[in-house]
């Protein structure tokens, strides 16, 4: 490795969602603090082919720019199918998800100077997740706190289980601990964050809920502005988290849902624990609790089997959950999983349905920005201009520059159908 390249810090690179995010700041921390120098690391992800496919380019790409560096890759992907990325010549090591987060494995020692190239162990076998000290993430105004790692749930179309393991939750103090740290290093908001959050405490002394978390978070850290939740399985909303959603306006109004579907059959298939039906009265409910509250959804086109009728009724769904937000994911199959081995639908068809459903998606937008123009609402600052409101709907801020983090009085006066334009109310 050449003396340029070693002087370099270790850089890391990641796919996929906000764990992986919070996860990268970990090994950054870690490396950081070992002095390890002349490393690129791969936070891998594995909900579709596609991000696989992107993952490898991107490590090829590395490879042939900088001819000295250590490549490491892990993550999802990695765990899932470590000989994938250890046949490629590109990579030097293989590390997985349990191995990552780890401060030994970030050892100039252990990450530099080593002939294994795969550290993969049963992902299975872990049965506990430490909360990491995270002082905050580099360059954004709100910082994510893991809660919660795995999932116990089987559903035909994921694999992630397979790259996380089963389900395990941090203990509350932690999570509180570190909560704590983060506003005094200035972060006015914070996300709860997790593969399967609304599992959370399960496995836990006395089976605290995701509600029960959140209550003890809000109370314990007064000084906290804004508490957000990430993607939620609805059908596992608690007593407590619905009584927050009522109750404390420091819990952020926007909630993601994991729907994926619109139509029972197709539900079933993916052997999810909800019903159409099931979707529509929570959007319901919550709304009469919090009514400015703003969904999010996450969907799948073109599962297997799914006829034309049965598309219909998850486009139907957006609007009778009053979605806002939809992220559409083209079926795809993912080896190992029970959908892979149903009847699939042609690659023309699911593309033409996923573009369907985000042109659903482009007009709930349009909608919710329409009904929010001429208010004035709360914006969280992500850079000299840009920012969120309270319902995570960016907002670009004319005038004077602002600072990250600072939250403003926004009045919301225009709009070009994907984010508020506006300006600081006097």
């Amino acid at each position: 490795m050449s003396e340029e390249r070693t002087g370099k810090a270790t850089e890391i690179v990641t796919f996929g969602c906000r764990l992986n995010t919070y996860e990268s700041e970990v090994m950054k921390d870690h490396a950081e603090k070992a002095g390890l120098t002349g490393a690129i690391v791969f936070n891998t992800c594995a909900v579709t082919n596609e991000a696989v496919r992107q993952a490898k380019q991107s490590i090829r790409k590395a490879r042939r720019e900088n001819p000295d560096a250590r490549i490491i890759v892990t993550g999802c992907a990695a765990q899932i199918a470590p000989d994938d990325f250890s046949s490629m010549q590109e990579v030097d090591l293989v590390l997985g998800n349990a191995e990552k987060m780890s401060a030994a494995s970030w050892q100039p020692a252990q990450a530099l100077h080593t002939n294994e190239r795969v550290r993969v162990n049963d992902i299975m076998s872990v049965t506990e997740t430490a909360g990491h000290l995270v002082q905050g993430l580099e360059g954004r105004a709100r910082a994510f706190v893991q809660v919660q790692n795995g999932c116990d749930h089987r559903c035909t179309f994921c694999i992630i289980p397979f790259g996380r393991g089963n389900s395990r939750s941090v203990p509350a103090g932690e999570i509180v601990n570190q909560v704590r740290v983060l506003v005094e290093n200035g972060y006015r908001e914070v996300v709860l964050t997790g593969v399967d959050i609304t599992s959370y405490g399960a496995d836990l002394p006395g089976t605290p809920s995701l509600g029960n978390l959140a209550t003890r978070i809000l109370k314990l850290v007064p000084e906290l502005q804004r508490l957000r939740i990430s993607s939620i399985d609805s059908i596992e909303a608690d007593d407590a988290l619905m009584r927050l959603i009522a109750e404390e306006e420091r819990l952020m109004p926007h909630l993601h849902l994991s729907l994926q579907s619109g139509d029972n059959m197709i539900l079933k298939r993916m052997k999810r624990r909800h019903a159409r039906e099931d979707s529509i009265k929570f959007c319901e409910d919550v709304r009469k609790l919090r009514p400015d509250i703003a969904f999010g959804a996450d969907f799948i086109a073109g599962f297997p089997t799914e006829t034309d009728e049965m598309f219909e009724n998850t486009l139907r769904l957006a609007d009778e959950c009053g979605l806002t937000w939809l992220h559409v994911f083209p079926y795809s199959p993912r080896p190992g999983t029970p959908a892979a081995r149903m009847p699939q639908l042609n690659r023309g068809l699911i593309k033409s349905r996923a573009e369907r459903l985000r042109a659903k998606g482009s007009e709930r937008l349009f909608a919710h920005l329409n009904a929010g123009l001429g208010q004035t609402k709360p914006v969280l600052m992500e850079s000299e201009n840009l920012g969120r409101t309270h319902q995570f709907t960016p907002v670009r801020l004319s005038g004077a520059s602002y600072n990250a983090g600072d939250i403003l009085p926004v009045h919301l006066a225009t709009h070009d159908g994907s984010r508020f334009e506006g300006r600081v109310a006097l």
